[in-house]
């Protein structure tokens, strides 16, 4: 009896595999070698479409960020536009956690990822703040939404009422956490994240806003 034919090894293909290794191993359990036996093929092979582990990582991750949506930034309301993209971004990462840890080390080369920056910085730049704050705002909702997706607040506490009960009074009730992981969690995403927009807004508010309004008084002249 033949032998059934092995898939057709494509770049597409390996990257799915390595996706889908990823977020059951981890990070850590990754290797070529692991990679290969799950596609059935011999080590090598892989390199005909990829050079190096780094360069599947790279395109594992790329593929994660091109999940993000970024189209806010083309029109919309510059507070509206960091909301949507914040949640679109998290939703991406939660979906694959174990590689935030590599996509944390920043874009790199990852034609996504740079884009994905680029919209970002160009959408606050157009909305008139300077471009080192600008800077400053994309990188702080990046370490924002790579840390909200690293880890589950709400599963971090063990379901054992005694541990609390006898020495932690206050949080008595921490062991059922995890029964309301995600109303915990994307409750505090949420909250975190209005902070931050509402900080943001204030600063704009009271440093960009007066600088373009003063700008469009003297661009039209005393008689307007």
């Amino acid at each position: 009896m033949p032998r059934p034919r092995q898939p057709r090894l494509t770049r597409q293909l390996i990257v799915e595999t390595a996706t889908a290794l990823i977020d059951a191993e981890g990070l850590p359990a990754f290797s070529t070698r692991r990679l290969a036996a799950e596609l059935g093929v011999r080590g090598p092979s892989l390199y005909n479409h990829f050079a190096t582990k780094d360069e599947i990582l790279d395109a594992v991750a790329d593929t994660v960020t091109g999940t993000v949506d970024t189209g806010g930034f083309t029109g919309r309301d510059w507070v509206a536009a960091l909301r949507d993209w914040a949640w679109s971004y998290r939703r991406a990462l939660t979906a694959h956690p174990n590689i935030v840890p590599y996509l944390a080390q920043g874009p790199g080369r990852r034609p996504a990822a740079l884009a994905m920056a680029d919209a970002v910085y160009g959408g606050l730049v157009r909305a008139g703040w300077p471009p080192a704050r600008a800077t400053h705002i994309g990188a702080a909702l990046r370490y924002f939404v790579a840390g909200s997706a690293l880890g589950s607040f709400a599963r971090g506490f063990v379901e054992d009422p005694e541990l609390y009960a006898a020495h932690y009074p206050h949080l008595r009730d921490a062991h059922r956490l995890a029964e309301h992981q995600q109303s915990v969690d994307e409750g505090a995403f949420a909250l975190g994240l209005d902070a931050l927009l509402h900080g943001l807004a204030a600063e704009y508010a009271r440093t960009v806003d007066p600088v373009r309004t003063a700008g469009a008084v003297e661009s039209t002249g005393p008689n307007g």
